[in-house]
């Protein structure tokens, strides 16, 4: 019989029998050890095929659409590509923490399968140790997947619309008036107001943008023809700016072109008609520039803050997921391997999005009950997940 591999010298620091538990590493528990290193070696894999897995997945069905936009819209293929492209961004958000909760079970499977977490218990390595790394892994995506969320995901969605309305669909201008508002140091706001957006240039057409203090009073309006976006500011045209003093006088300025920080970029505005209902559309930092504009109404408002908690919430669950995958993990699988993974992945994962629209739902019945509402299926997951590991860690 094959004598079990020793897994006493994976610490940098030696491992002692009676340490109460505490294992590798022991002395300096934040620590990498060559331990840390070979778990998380052993997660890397099975986390890039889940990642691939799942991806596949969505594509298959925007492979679809791809091809229905080509054949039925005429599109250009090279447009109908670059969309496709940066369609993509928002489904990593769903992909990555599936990826980390089928990684760990099958990494967890493996090692398991192959008594390698029964010798690392004789060795002295407590289970808690062991998956300490795995756990570390997963809040590290967890930040990865909030800043995709906040940076690259709202950039994507502009140039996935953009294409879609210029190119594809040869949108032309908006007829419907758009606006923005923008706080201002003090307490002030600036409102812009826009008779139409051009698509194809994504310009602003007839432009009007009102500063007041933080009293509500006019300090200066300002008129354009056409505002040309070049980040981070808009370029006005022909553009007469008149100033409001305390005396009552008013001063006017006349501008062949004029800088003019409006906080908005050009899809963001453009979106604002659809997006006042639907603010899973939006990144935070834009929820959060709606609900300070006060504009909206007492239903949007708790629906934008329930979203708002949300969105912080749900990267975390690829922390939430590496925490209960494991116990799942170590539990003797007979036949399956990771076809049996991969289901029990996809059920974890449906349960938990379930639990989290039934409570987005209740989070959006009142302002005090989105934070809660928003962290309670992290909460929830992360009690179960606990708890079965303290099970699995008194059988191991």
């Amino acid at each position: 019989m094959e004598r079990a591999p020793d897994y006493s010298d994976l610490s940098t620091t030696p491992v002692a029998s009676s340490d109460g538990g505490r294992g590798a590493g022991g002395g300096a528990p934040f620590k990498p050890t060559i331990l840390d290193r070979y778990l998380v070696t052993q997660l890397g894999g099975p986390f890039l095929f889940g990642l691939s897995a799942f991806t596949l997945i969505f594509i298959a069905t925007q492979i679809l659409a791809l091809g229905r936009l080509v054949s039925e819209e005429h599109a250009p293929l090279a447009a109908a590509v670059e969309y496709f492209v940066w369609s993509m961004p928002p489904f990593l958000l769903l992909t990555i923490p599936m990826a980390m909760l089928l990684g760990t079970l099958l990494s967890m499977q493996r090692l398991s399968s192959d008594s390698e977490i029964t010798a690392m218990a004789a060795g002295g390595i407590s289970l808690s140790r062991i998956v300490t790394p795995l756990l570390v892994v997963g809040f590290i995506i967890s930040v990865i997947s909030l800043v995709l969320q906040e940076e690259l995901v709202p950039f994507a969605s502009d140039r996935a619309a953009y294409i879609q309305q210029a190119v594809i669909e040869h949108v032309s201008p908006a007829l419907a008036n758009l606006s923005a508002v923008t706080p201002l140091p003090g307490g002030g706001k600036q409102v812009t107001i826009a008779g139409a957006f051009d698509v194809a240039t994504q310009d602003l057409l007839k432009v009007t943008v009102i500063r007041y203090d933080a009293h509500q009073k006019a300090q200066d309006i300002t008129f354009a023809d056409r505002a040309s976006y070049s980040a981070p500011t808009w370029t006005f045209q022909n553009a007469t700016t008149y100033h409001f003093s305390a005396d009552g006088t008013v001063q006017s300025d006349t501008s062949p072109t004029l800088a003019v920080d409006i906080g908005e970029r050009p899809n963001q505005i453009a979106k604002q008609t659809i997006s006042t209902g639907n603010p899973e559309t939006l990144s935070r930092a834009e929820i959060k520039a709606q609900l300070a504009t006060n504009t909206l109404s007492p239903q949007q408002q708790r629906l934008f803050t329930a979203t708002y908690a949300a969105k912080l919430a749900r990267p975390f669950a690829a922390f939430v997921f590496t925490l209960i995958a494991v116990p799942f993990g170590l539990r003797p699988v007979r036949g399956g391997g990771t076809g049996l993974g991969f289901g029990i992945a996809v059920a974890i994962v449906f349960v938990y999005y379930v639990i989290s629209t039934v409570f987005l739902t209740v989070g959006s019945a009142a302002l005090w009950l989105a934070g809660i509402c928003a962290w309670a299926p992290n909460i929830l997951f992360t009690v179960i997940g606990l708890t079965l590991l303290r099970r699995a860690s008194r059988v191991a």
